[in-house]
Order: C-alpha cells, then sequence, then structure tokens
C-alpha cells in the first residue's frame, strides 16, 4: 500500500511513497500562472516555462534534454493559475534530477541565445493552436466568461507580446512573479529523494527566502458578457458552452465535476444517451469543470456538423434544465458519482498523472488528500447537483469555431 508523508520546510513537500513503484516522479509546482502575465505581456508565464526547461543547469545541455538521455520524461505546463515543471525517472536518477530540477527552475541561467530559440518555438506553438479550432472556441470562451480579466486571456499569449520579450522582462517575472508564489513539491515513487530537501542541494538562502514572499492575489472577476447569439459556419464546427463554476478549493467544486460527469463523454451520461444516441448531433464531445483562485469554468465542448449547432445546444440546455428543476436521476447520479470517482482514482494510480493531480488539487502539507477526495464526491447529493445545474443554466453562454464569415 502507498503512504502519504508530508515534509516542511523552505518548499513544502507532499509525497506518495510506494515501494511497488519502478519509478520516481518529481513535480515542482508553483502557484504563478498566466493570468499573473502583466497587461501588454500575455505569454510572459508561458515563455518562462519555456527558458527554465531548456537553459543549461551546470554542466548539463539542459533539464529535459539530461532526463531524457537518462531514459527518462520530462516536461512543463503553464496554466491560468499555476506552473508544474516535472520529470519522471528511475529511482537511482531522482536524487540528480531532483537537484537539477531546483537549480533549473529556482536558479536559472540566463542566455539570450536560449529565449530566442525558444520564443520561436512558441511561435510555432501559437500557430497549431491558431490553426485548430477546438483550441481557438476555448480561448474564445473565456474571453467572454471573464471578459477583460486575466482569466480570458490566452495562456500562450500572442504572438506581438511574446515578440517584445527581452531577457531582463523574462529574468524579472521569475524574480517577482514565480519566486513569490506559493511553491511546493510533490514526488510519487519508492522513496523519497535525499535532494527534496533544496538546503541539501546547496541552493543560495537568498533564492529561499524569497520563495513565496510577497503572494498575488487575483483581481476581481467582472462579470461575464452577456449571452449572444451564435453565429455557425457551413463547416464543421467547436461549440464551447458553459458558465462559471466555483473557485478551486469551495466545498461545492465537487458538485460541479459530478455534474460534468452527468453531462459528460460516457456512454452512461445523460448528455451521451440524447446528444449522441437518440439526437445523433454529436459523436465527439466532452464536459469539465476548472477551478481557479476566485471563481470557475463548467463547460462542454462538441464538435458538429453544419447545421447541427443549434440543436445540439437545445439538447444541453435542456438537460441542464431539466436537472436543475427536478433534480437527477438517481440511478444517472449514482453512475456519475463513480465516474468522478474513478477519475480520481485512476489519476492516483499512474505516477505521472498522480504527481500532476497532487500538484493542481493540493493546498499544501496536510491539507488534502485523494481520500478527502474521494469523500467529497460520495457525498454529493441531488439537491446540491440541482443547484449546480441551475448557476450553469442561468449563466449559460455559448462560442463557436469557426465561426461565420
Amino acid at each position: 500500500m502507498h503512504q502519504f508523508r508530508t515534509v516542511e520546510g523552505p518548499i513544502p513537500v507532499v509525497a506518495l511513497i510506494d515501494e511497488r513503484l519502478s519509478t520516481t516522479t518529481i513535480c515542482l509546482a508553483s502557484k504563478y500562472g498566466a493570468q499573473q502575465d502583466p497587461v501588454g505581456q500575455c505569454g510572459l508565464a508561458h515563455v518562462l516555462e519555456h527558458v527554465l526547461m531548456s537553459a543549461p543547469v551546470g554542466t548539463v545541455p539542459s533539464l529535459s534534454e539530461h532526463v531524457e538521455r537518462l531514459g527518462g520524461h520530462a516536461n512543463a505546463e503553464t496554466g491560468l493559475d499555476r506552473m508544474l515543471f516535472y520529470a519522471q525517472v528511475h529511482p537511482d536518477d531522482a536524487d540528480e534530477v531532483t537537484g537539477l530540477l531546483y537549480r533549473a527552475v529556482l536558479e536559472p541561467s540566463w542566455s539570450d541565445g536560449v529565449l530566442e530559440r525558444e520564443k520561436r518555438a512558441v511561435f510555432q506553438e501559437l500557430a497549431v493552436a491558431a490553426a485548430d479550432p477546438s483550441d481557438v472556441v476555448q480561448d474564445d470562451f473565456l474571453a467572454h466568461l471573464f471578459p477583460g480579466h486575466p482569466l480570458g486571456r490566452p495562456v500562450a499569449g500572442t504572438k506581438a507580446d511574446v515578440e517584445r520579450f527581452d531577457t531582463a522582462t523574462v529574468a524579472a517575472a521569475h524574480a517577482q512573479r514565480l519566486l513569490a508564489a506559493p511553491l511546493s513539491v510533490i514526488v510519487v515513487g519508492p522513496a523519497l529523494p535525499k535532494t527534496v530537501d533544496p538546503v541539501v542541494v546547496g541552493m543560495d538562502p537568498r533564492t529561499l527566502a524569497a520563495v513565496g514572499a510577497s503572494p498575488w492575489t487575483p483581481p476581481a472577476s467582472p462579470p461575464p458578457e452577456p449571452a449572444a447569439a451564435v453565429h455557425w459556419a457551413d463547416e464543421f464546427t467547436w461549440v464551447c458552452a458553459g458558465a462559471r463554476s466555483v473557485p478551486n478549493h469551495h466545498p461545492r467544486r465537487p458538485t460541479f465535476n459530478v455534474l460534468a460527469q452527468l453531462l459528460g463523454s460516457s456512454p452512461s451520461s445523460v448528455l451521451y444517451r440524447r446528444l449522441r444516441g437518440e439526437a445523433g448531433l454529436a459523436y465527439t464531445f466532452q464536459s469539465w469543470n476548472r477551478g481557479y483562485a476566485d471563481t470557475g469554468a463548467w463547460r462542454v465542448l462538441a464538435g458538429v456538423e453544419p447545421g447541427n449547432g443549434e440543436a445540439a445546444l437545445d439538447v444541453i440546455r435542456t438537460a441542464l434544465d431539466e436537472i436543475a428543476t427536478h433534480g437527477p436521476d438517481p440511478d444517472d447520479l449514482t453512475s456519475a458519482r463513480r465516474q468522478e470517482r474513478m477519475r480520481v482514482l485512476t489519476s492516483i494510480d499512474t505516477p505521472l498523472e498522480c504527481a500532476r493531480y497532487l500538484a493542481m488539487r493540493g493546498g499544501g502539507p496536510g491539507t488534502w488528500s485523494p481520500a478527502d477526495e474521494v469523500a467529497y464526491i460520495e457525498a454529493v447529493g441531488a439537491d446540491d447537483v440541482r443547484r449546480a445545474a441551475a448557476q450553469i443554466r442561468d449563466g449559460f453562454r455559448a462560442v463557436a469555431s469557426p465561426a461565420a464569415r
């Protein structure tokens, strides 16, 4: 059986130790995300992430390359409200890689050449995303849901803003935002690496003193844009629909997750039966809820053929209204709770996904565990789901991409 351990220190550690595991995953998580990018510097956190993973670390050409040469896997991701840097390696390499991960993220070396190379890579990412309507529609949906707010800006940034970044700008974001945001380390493996304590790595005390020095408070979210008619293109179209939910640590958050399962892509869901089975209006769709620091977003993403868009939205609205008015069918609710519980458990059973999951959900050592999450899910009742559905129904809006020209 696995066990959870917490270690206090300059950077708190949450560890899932299971001697049966044959790999060690280390994830350094920061609550610095894209919503903290200043106006006119959209994409700054994302570019910083690229640079930290690609810059030399001592004699190592980069953290990413070194880990991959060891046979492991290293990557990073930037979200609206956090950044994750992680590596999965053989346990024999865990001590070395943990130290290198700390150095790469917390005490980086700066190079104009690395920055320019990674900016070109970001330009390619932006081009790929712009060519994918399923990506575009999600950015458009958040822009309508959080108008004029950092949550409504694209995480990857804009080409015009990214082009202006220089090394001094990126280094300032690291010192003033990443180091100032709360940091934590998540370890999933057969043993705790000896270097999980940054003092053991010999890090500069000034770096450790800067960690979490000035937490950032996100601005209040303005009201969403008024719901408007969807403009449909005469081709296959992606539609994203939903409304605001609740923040990440709100006690009602699991209820919105269960609602997403009720209206998700599983054959056991209400929406699957109606949208795909009975009406035949969509083959590819999914529903999910995402909480942020002070708000959340519940949404459905569906691909529809020409002429099917409004009918598909009517099916979604009707399903929400019926749940909001009468509550869910007891059998459907039981199935949705089981689906959500299994989503948590399957994440925990995969080491890399477990580390990411703990990083996204954890509020610090001792404040949360997967067992807590399962208990919250099991406690979700019919009236809880009814109220959540009413909130989404009443705030419902939708956007489509590509839009009619």
